[in-house]
């Protein structure tokens, strides 16, 4: 096989449009591609070309000769995709089909101008779609002054390939059209109509921020608290920098078993002098060398053939940490791999037996135990977290920890002047576009991408695909006369900049982004990829030492205005 697909596969298809033998599978208008874990590679239609090995924006392909040894495996997994020797997919002398980008109508009042309120993947493949045509503006709202969302707070630092998709929306951020209005909070700096008075459509890519809270007793014991508040403090999020993480405990107890969970035990247990060449936080790395953890128990509900995660990320977890399973757990296993088809999951289910045993594995290091059929019944302690109870069957099972973290899915957060759906999470949309459920009719010039449009589901790269449906619609409005014209100078750059600089004094743009990100790297000295600012006013100070735009740039700026 000359190329693989391998861990870190985001899944945004671009390789899939590069293979000039539609090699690569399965391609966004196939069934599959939604719900797939990652893409694979026909081993024999493959040519060699090594035009995929470029497009991918996180550096997820590699030629078989170069792989590691924890990318091994990779190898049979792209190949069982393609079970038969001439596949059973499209004929490889067939392209993938490329769709072309929406085709805007110019207007003579001028270019059609859009806000896209967030700056995560979606919000980004949002904007790399409208600005393929000319003369199209688009300016990017983000309430922090550092942008790119979950790729910055919530990719473990420790998958720093998975981070190189922030380049890609670098190109696209320095691209024509584009601007970035940072540390501005849409809801409350700004409201949807002042977004609306000056842009033809407002596309909202605000993901969806909160955590599926669990309900049982002693949930608000301290000692409690979210994988996704975890992930964000040793991220450096400047909201939870300053989390009360108590590491004094040997156990640690982390209910689900997503790839989140997985991400959080690989950090708990992994050595601080590793992760001390990534960009975690410093308070994070400081906590874990004082750490005290030997066991990390990712508890599941179900049974080994539905275990969450993904089966790269658990191939990645068990490369990089030591993973058990209980006596009882590996005959779960068993079973289950005797009842079950599906290839994925035999996958899994055949990584899973190859694990150690719990009751009988020495352990050198902090080690990381999955362990299946345990529904949380209550938290026990007093004054702080002292053990899980959970109910296995008919019996009742306590497993001791010193923190609790619940990794049980994200929820969508009601969007300020828009309908929102309470039991989906969501905001009411029909391929993007926003709709009122009292008429059933579309909101004009309101529209969504990303998770706040169909819910936490999918990776990086699925986003690329769910941005440009919404923004094909978006165009199609926009091209059918359906999205008004800002009134007088509103649609005028110069007269938004004014009204945001007097609502945000503290606004960051691109050069002040640009400047944070410079300061952060060069605080990694070499050793790092970058040393993070944790706390809003170290950004703003950064941000202030951006250079000053020439008098040639000034001069330019005055006339585009």
């Amino acid at each position: 096989m000359p190329h693989v697909i391998t861990q870190s596969c985001c899944s945004d298809g671009s390789c899939v449009y590069a293979c000039p033998v539609n090699c690569i599978h399965p391609t966004p208008d196939e069934p599959g591609f939604a719900t797939a874990e990652m893409l694979y590679i026909d081993p024999v239609a493959c040519v060699d070309c090594g035009a995929c090995v470029t497009a991918c924006p996180v550096g997820a392909i590699s030629h078989d000769s170069r792989l590691t040894t924890e990318q091994l495996p990779f190898v049979a997994l792209n190949a069982a995709f393609y079970p038969e020797p001439e596949g059973k997919l499209p004929p490889t002398s067939k392209l993938a089909p490329v769709l072309e980008a929406p085709m805007v109508h110019p207007r003579p009042t001028g270019p059609l101008t859009v806000a896209i309120v967030g700056s995560g993947p979606a919000a980004m493949y949002a904007a790399d779609e409208l600005l393929t045509q000319e003369g199209v503006r688009v300016n990017v709202f983000e309430r922090l002054p550092t942008p790119y969302g979950l790729v910055r707070a919530g990719v473990a630092p420790d998958h720093q390939s998975t981070k190189r998709v922030t380049r890609l929306f670098d190109r696209i951020a320095d691209r024509r059209g584009f601007r970035f209005y940072l540390n501005v909070e849409v809801g409350s700096d700004l409201t949807h109509d002042d977004l609306l008075d000056h842009h033809h459509a407002v596309l909202y890519a605000v993901g969806a921020p909160n955590d599926r809270r669990l309900e049982i007793d002693g949930m608000d014991l301290p000692g409690t608290g979210t994988a996704t508040e975890f992930v964000a403090w040793y991220n450096g999020h400047p909201e939870f920098s300053s989390l009360p993480v108590e590491l004094s405990s040997e156990g640690v107890v982390v209910i689900g078993n997503g790839n989140v969970a997985l991400d959080v035990a690989r950090i708990l247990t992994a050595d601080p002098d590793t992760l001390a060449r990534t960009d975690i936080a410093d308070h994070a790395l400081a906590a874990l060398r004082r750490s005290n953890v030997t066991e990390v128990v990712i508890a599941a509900r179900r049974g080994p053939a539905q275990s969450a995660f993904t089966l790269p990320e658990l191939i990645g977890l068990t490369s990089a940490a030591e993973v058990v399973l209980s006596a009882a757990d590996h005959d779960a296993v068993q079973r289950d791999l005797a009842v079950t088809d599906d290839p994925l999951t035999r996958n899994k289910l055949e990584i899973l037996g190859k694990l150690g045993v719990a009751e009988t594995t020495a352990s050198t290091r902090p080690r990381i135990r999955l362990a299946y059929g345990l529904t949380p019944a209550r938290v026990l302690g007093e004054p702080r977290v002292e053990a899980v109870e959970f109910t296995a069957g008919d019996d009742r099972h306590r497993i001791d920890a010193g923190l609790v973290l619940t990794s049980i899915g994200y929820r969508g957060r009601a969007v300020r002047d828009l309908p929102f759906d309470e039991s989906a999470g969501v905001v009411p949309n029909d391929g993007g576009r926003v709709i009122d459920p009292a008429t059933q009719r579309p909101v004009t010039g309101s529209y969504v991408a990303g998770w706040i449009k169909r819910g936490p589901t999918g990776f990086i790269g699925t986003n690329k695909s769910c941005a440009a449906q919404t923004v094909r619609n978006l165009v199609a409005d926009y091209n059918d006369g359906l999205l008004r014209d800002p009134a007088g100078d509103r649609g005028k750059p110069a007269t938004l900049d004014r009204l945001v600089r007097r609502r945000c004094p503290d606004m960051v743009d691109a050069a002040g982004w640009k400047a944070i990100d410079a300061a952060e790297i060069a605080r990694g000295d070499d050793s790092r990829p970058r040393a993070k600012f944790t706390a809003v006013p170290d950004m703003l100070a950064a941000a202030a030492n951006a250079p000053a735009p020439s008098i040639g740039r000034r001069l330019l700026a005055g006339l585009r205005r």
